[in-house]
């Protein structure tokens, strides 16, 4: 049953997006949607909020070069509302990210992380200012994401965070990637197929 990774535990470096109910057309304008794949897309991560009409940078953390190789986001409430778009956490994984943190997600974009391997953490809102406000003090500063014991540790602080329990299980025991799951058991897909009386040959 094995196919996808396990996704037990993510570190890296972090950066902090802040404010709440922060929607998927902020993650990804609609303009970018016509893309064919997804390649390129992550550099349209935050773009209107990022560049003015003028392409002239405005005061964002994904404009900050201290926060270019981040992996591990830190965000509010309600994060990736809105639309169901998956171009959004297509954008952000293709930036760099690799695991989201949070007061609250939306329940399709957390869906669509987990479509990624991308897990989304929640903390209550205090331990989220804190880690933001730590992040943004130490750019450099590595933040250890616990999946499976649903823990965040970074400098001498550990916090409890929370997964999803089907997203847990799913992470936790490599399940997230159907894809995976179905090239690693075709011969299972194959028998199961040949075993039903309105499939011919």
């Amino acid at each position: 049953m094995s196919g996808a990774e396990r996704v037990t535990r993510v570190e890296g470096t972090g950066v902090p997006v802040r404010g709440d109910d922060i929607d998927t057309d902020q993650i990804i304008p609609a303009r970018f949607l016509k893309v064919i794949t997804f390649d390129g897309i992550g550099e349209f991560a935050f773009f209107d909020q990022r560049y003015t009409e003028d392409d002239e940078e405005k005061d964002h953390p994904f404009n900050e070069e201290r926060f270019r190789d981040a992996s591990i986001l830190v965000v509010n409430s309600n994060f990736g509302c809105g639309s169901s778009r998956e171009h959004a956490p297509q954008a952000l994984m293709r930036w760099g990210i690799d695991c989201v943190v949070g007061e609250s997600f939306a329940e399709i974009f957390a869906g669509n992380c987990l479509a990624l391997g991308i897990p989304t953490l929640t903390a209550d809102a205090e331990s989220i200012d804190a880690l933001q406000d730590f992040v943004d003090a130490n750019p450099d500063a590595t933040i250890t994401v616990d999946v499976a014991d649903e823990r965040v540790s970074y400098g001498e602080t550990t916090v409890e965070a929370s997964v999803d329990d089907t997203q847990h299980s799913a992470l936790v025991e490599g399940k997230w990637d159907t894809t995976a799951l179905m090239a690693a058991n075709d011969d299972r897909i194959a028998a199961t197929a040949a075993s039903l009386p309105y499939l011919d040959g």
